[in-house]
């Protein structure tokens, strides 16, 4: 008889059933909460984008309509950001209060929390039996103790509610493939159609669990009989009895892009069913050279905070660049000048001042293709994926400085190595390779695809794949003590 393999699902029984399980469980959620309650206190703050957001939600409430507001109090139509955190901050205001940002991160942290207990209970669908209880409770004790995604809790930004929706998302599509019914489909429906109207990147959580969802195989069948029916009869089956599912959850998905796309398309004359690139409405420049300069030379958030995001409108400073922005005195004459142009100008690009920009990088390009199209796009990933996340910290950027500021360097240092931790139990989870690992690999690998194309990194833009790493690190945890639990005190 052949044996069941550890992946086998097997009647299915709630994740953290007993005392212990129920008080370990109540024990994370509490210290998860006080970490972002703590982490509210101390930093919260409304600038930037969470203003631009809220102010949309605020037109959208007193004036009905999707615009942000110029100078003079006059409102634009716009498409630069997409509906989801602006309704979601609309709602927040329509029960707590106009520009109640209080409020909002109050509810993210909920969110969050949730988010944390429905990871727990996907690490137990997704676990071999023998590791079930385990992992589930190292899931949800690494979800809710990370500060990395509680401090986002904090913030009114889209990137609190985008990880509740993978969290979402990697839970109905656990509980379909076991249980394949109504509710399971729509929650991951919902979760798929929110991420991406929260982010266009957000998008990616639906392409890279689609296939899972719509190949959903009963989990009930025995190894025997997935042998003896094939797997490609079996999907084919699947794929009969719940198409109808598949197919309603789809048009559902797509019904909200539809109808930003038919707005985008009558007031602007645009096909838009995301947000554009640089977040610029159309007609506004997105001032190509520059981008494509910065791109040749741009590695870290320092470049990112310094140079990237003051322009247009703040100094450029040339003392400010690294030394791979500059390859020749010829070229470091030509950045002085442009930069000297750029700042009697007003502090403000032109189009003449954007194609010198432009020819620039054409030549960095041209004399080194290998490090401006594989170095420093792979570069920039992996800044964003390793660095100490302590961009919402007051702590400076050049925190590596050990001379200048003691506690902060250690701080920083610590962060780096707990972020190292995370990403080590991912990986560690995904060589025990349970139940859905390729698409949460899938994911992960698409969104640092993605990141490769960017000109300037900023470590949150990884925030999103931490719902993956919690499920696999809490796997990688569940093997440990289930190996350390086995081992005999020596007599």
């Amino acid at each position: 008889m052949e044996a069941a393999p550890l992946s086998q699902s097997t009647e299915p029984q709630p994740a953290l059933s007993g005392r212990w399980s129920v008080f370990s469980a109540a024990i994370a959620l509490a210290a998860g909460g006080l970490l972002r309650i703590w982490t509210l206190r101390k930093f919260f703050e409304v600038s930037g984008d969470s203003q631009l957001y809220g102010g949309m939600a605020k037109n959208l409430l007193l004036h009905g309509r999707y615009a942000v507001s110029d100078g003079s109090g006059m409102l634009q139509s716009t498409l630069i950001r997409l509906p989801g955190y602006p309704l979601f901050l609309a709602a927040c205001f329509r029960i707590f209060g106009m520009e109640n940002y209080f409020s909002a991160a109050c509810i993210q942290i909920l969110l969050e929390l949730t988010g944390c207990l429905l990871l727990a209970f996907c690490a137990w669908r997704v676990s071999p039996p023998a590791l079930r209880m385990r992992s589930a409770h190292a899931t949800l004790w690494l979800a809710a103790l990370c500060p990395f995604t509680a401090i986002y809790a904090a913030a009114p930004l889209t990137e609190a509610p985008t990880v509740f929706a993978v969290a979402l998302a990697l839970w109905a599509l656990a509980r379909f493939q076991d249980t394949q019914g109504w509710g399971s489909a729509l929650a991951f429906t919902f979760a798929v159609s929110f991420a991406a109207l929260l982010r266009p990147d957000g998008a990616l959580v639906g392409a890279a669990l689609f296939l899972p969802m719509l190949f959903a195989t009963p989990r009930a069948l025995s190894p025997v009989a997935k042998s003896n029916s094939g797997w490609g009869s079996i999907s084919i089956a699947s794929l009969r009895a719940h198409g109808p599912k598949v197919v309603v959850c789809g048009l559902l998905a797509l019904a909200p892009f539809s109808i930003w796309t038919v707005r985008n398309w009558s007031v602007f004359h645009v096909f838009q069913p995301l947000a554009p690139r640089y977040a610029t409405d159309p007609g506004e420049d997105t001032w190509p050279g520059w981008q494509r300069w910065v791109k040749t030379w741009c590695l870290d958030f320092v470049s990112t905070y310094q140079i990237y995001w003051n322009m247009p409108g703040g100094p450029l400073d040339i003392k400010q660049l690294p030394s791979r922005a500059i390859d020749s005195s010829a070229q470091y004459a030509e950045t002085a000048n442009l930069f000297h142009l750029y700042d009697a100008n007003g502090d403000e690009m032109s189009t003449d001042l954007d194609a010198r920009f432009g020819q620039l990088a054409d030549e960095r390009i041209a004399a080194h293709p290998f490090r401006s199209h594989v170095l420093l796009p792979l570069g920039r990933m992996a800044d964003m994926w390793v660095r100490p996340r302590v961009e919402n910290l007051p702590i400076d950027l050049d925190w590596w400085e050990y001379k200048h500021h003691h506690v902060e360097t250690r701080f920083s240092w610590f962060y780096a190595g707990l972020n190292a931790f995370y990403l080590l139990l991912g990986l560690a989870g995904l060589l025990l390779r349970p139940r859905l690992w390729p698409w949460m690999l899938l994911y992960m690998v698409l969104r640092s695809a993605l990141l490769c194309t960017i000109e300037a990194p900023e470590a949150r833009y990884t925030i999103e794949c931490f719902p993956m790493l919690f499920v696999l690190g809490g796997i990688a945890l569940g093997r440990l003590f289930a190996g350390l639990s086995r081992v005999q005190p020596a007599a």
